[in-house]
């Protein structure tokens, strides 16, 4: 190999880095700010979502979120009823559906069978679940209902309350 072959492929290693790591802190920069892959554990969304199922969320749907505290800190848009998101709740990530947004009405009904009503949706509440919420008269704003689709083995915002919308951090693509 003459000098100019040698100078040559040293300048094509180069770029063939520079590519690839551009490729990677690309990617990286995307994974944090904008799409993720997460394993689901539990049955609370089934028969939607099933255990062990690999959802992808999309975590511009809502705002720009901060990987440092998992909360977004430029929000161009709220969740919406029947959203599948994706919220930090003690140290752990939760999959959840949006059932109701700040300002909804909640209405109480039950004598044997406790249950609530948000819209015209009706949600099977524990004696316990419904004398804690029964307090609340409608969802405070900056809040949303977040419940599982499997109601009678799900944990979620009747048992923890309301979600603060500053920690949904993105919408569930379910593919």
């Amino acid at each position: 190999m003459n000098q100019i072959q040698i100078e040559k492929n040293k300048k094509d290693s180069r770029i063939s880095f520079r590519c690839v790591a551009l490729g990677i802190f690309i990617a990286v920069i995307l994974k944090i700010f904008a799409f993720d892959f997460f394993r689901v554990e539990g049955i609370s969304m089934s028969p939607k979502i099933q255990d062990g199922q690999i959802i992808f969320v999309n975590k511009l749907a809502y705002g720009l979120v901060n990987p440092l505290t998992a909360e977004i800190f430029l929000r161009w848009k709220n969740p919406q009823e029947d959203d599948i998101i994706l919220y930090l709740y003690e140290n752990s990530w939760v999959v959840k559906r949006c059932v109701a947004i700040g300002g909804a009405p909640l209405e109480y009904f039950g004598n044997s069978e406790y249950n609530l009503i948000v819209g015209n949706k009706k949600i099977s509440l524990s004696s316990i679940q419904f004398h804690k919420m029964r307090s609340s008269e409608k969802i405070p704003q900056g809040y949303v209902l977040a419940v599982g689709d499997n109601y009678a083995l799900s944990y979620d915002s009747r048992n923890y309350g309301f979600v603060p919308e500053k920690n949904v951090v993105g919408k569930v693509i379910i593919k």
